[in-house]
């Protein structure tokens, strides 16, 4: 039987190498639209979201709450063109004297997604909104976001997202985390639907990717542990 998954783009590369020989219908994008998804009545099995979506989930009846696991943290990071040079990013400074340098800004939904939202904000909190309108590209996902930045021509664009997709995407590199002081570090959780055709196999594929045999891959991944 096919699983059907709802998911952060966050765990898009953890459950591609895990998934093995099983038959998978992965959905990935913002968390969101993903809640949207569910709540329009979308074949759900294991749901992949946030910890507080999923809390607000469990609440409303939406996902069983024994079965809610945790996957580790994902932070935010700053990315650019794979070849392109890494600008310093290590503070509020310069992270805004290499976003007011750069022609292109990619990141995901700043209404959906947890990393654009959360970005969105700190090109408020820089004062560097305005400066970037008409050179901000946004993406229904961080996926979307930095597979089309990798293959723009625009030389010093920069992209910010989940670091999970960061790596997951050819193309781009990962330039490092967002400066301490605009730190978002998202705790990633996987539950089963109360919907479930098959609630065994959905809780022995969560038990997979929250086992100590995905513990690497995780890492990998830029999963964190607590």
């Amino acid at each position: 039987m096919t699983l059907h998954l709802l998911s952060g783009g966050a765990a898009q590369a953890l459950v591609a190498r895990m998934k093995g020989d099983r038959d998978i219908h992965g959905t990935f994008g913002a968390v969101g639209a993903m809640q949207g998804k569910l709540l329009a009545g979308e074949a759900c099995d294991v749901l992949i979201l946030t910890q507080a979506l999923i809390d607000q989930l469990a609440a409303d009846g939406h996902v069983h709450p024994g079965s809610i696991t945790p996957l580790g943290i994902v932070k935010t990071g700053v990315a650019v063109r794979s070849g392109d040079p890494h600008p310093d990013v290590s503070n509020g400074a310069a992270l805004k004297s290499a976003l007011l340098r750069a022609p292109g800004v990619y990141f995901p939904d700043p209404q959906k997604a947890t990393a654009g939202i959360h970005f969105m904000k700190v090109l408020k909190a820089l004062g560097v909104d305005a400066d970037l309108h008409d050179r901000i590209r946004t993406f229904p996902n961080g996926a979307t976001a930095m597979g089309a930045m990798a293959t723009s021509d625009q030389e010093g664009a920069i992209g910010c997202t989940q670091v999970t997709e960061i790596l997951f995407t050819a193309g781009v590199d990962l330039v490092g985390l967002l400066p301490k002081e605009f730190e978002l570090a998202t705790v990633y959780t996987a539950a089963v639907c109360t919907k479930a055709r098959d609630p065994q196999s959905a809780r022995e594929f969560i038990a997979l990717l929250a086992g100590d045999e995905a513990a690497p891959v995780r890492a990998q991944c830029g999963f964190e542990m607590r």
